[in-house]
């Protein structure tokens, strides 16, 4: 599939998160947020500042800004001044992103890409699931842009659930499950395999894994099916039980899907 440029990713991150913020302005804070059941709507509130205000600060302070020299900024004690801090600080992520060059460097946790760029993009998803987030505290929920979902399907796939580090090795099998996005006609190949590897802190890994490639040299076994948001909030269990997600082909494989993304995201 074709990915998004880099100024629609900061487009959306702006009205996603406009989006956001106006559906908690009215919400009460104490609201729960039945997609993360830890949280009221406050905490919801709380996690994005912190989350945009990290990256503002690992974009505006490249190349040398590191987790190391983060300082988390102090939650403040009302709702009122939270939204106000909230407003502030998407829009010093916004402004940093829009005038970096996504091909710069800049830190991130994925070891595979450390670029302006990465941070873009995961951004607007960031922004994009949470948005759902605050509406279905709220009760308001409104569509998800289905060019930024199919993304988001391929992001998640890709980045959350696949990928491999540089200190690790994915093997791929011969099995392979096709995704097809039925109202953008996108289409992704997912090959299962093994990840090995020994990470920086000592840790060894050897685990069922999946990668997003771009061609097979056959044909995939199985099928998952659905529009671009019923496959997004489905990867991320956001609406599972009101998702029109269909499974074909190979029923093992179908199952072993599942089993791999019901892993916690990492």
């Amino acid at each position: 599939m074709t990915l998004l440029d880099f100024p629609r990713y900061v487009d959306h991150i702006r009205t996603e998160s406009a989006r956001f913020r106006a559906v908690l302005t009215d919400c009460d804070p104490e609201a729960r947020v039945p997609s993360c059941p830890d949280w009221n709507a406050g905490d919801l509130l709380w996690h994005l500042i912190g989350v945009q205000d990290h990256w503002a600060t690992m974009v505006a302070g490249r190349p040398d800004a590191s987790p190391d020299s983060y300082t988390d900024p102090e939650r403040p004690g009302t709702h009122a001044e939270l939204l106000t801090l909230f407003d502030q600080t998407s829009a010093r992520l916004t402004d940093a992103l829009a005038g970096a060059d996504p091909a710069e460097y800049a830190w991130t946790w994925n070891d595979s890409d450390q670029t302006v760029g990465f941070i873009i993009r995961r951004q607007a998803h960031e922004a994009l699931i949470h948005r759902l987030d605050a509406e279905l505290a709220a009760g308001a929920v409104t569509p998800l842009d289905a060019a930024l979902a199919a993304d988001g399907v391929h992001e998640v796939l890709g980045v959350m659930y696949g990928g491999c580090p540089p200190w690790g090795t994915f093997t791929p099998s011969d099995t392979a499950i096709r995704v097809d996005v039925t109202d953008t006609g996108d289409s992704m190949l997912v090959v299962f395999g093994r990840f090995t590897g020994t990470d920086e802190d000592g840790k060894s890994y050897d685990e069922d894994d999946i990668n997003v490639v771009e061609s097979l040299p056959g044909e995939p076994v199985a099928t998952m099916s659905g529009t671009a948001e019923a496959l997004d909030t489905w990867l991320w269990r956001r609406r599972r039980d009101a998702a029109d997600v269909e499974f074909g082909g190979d029923p093992e494989t179908c199952d072993r899907f599942r089993a791999l993304i019901d892993q916690p995201i990492n």
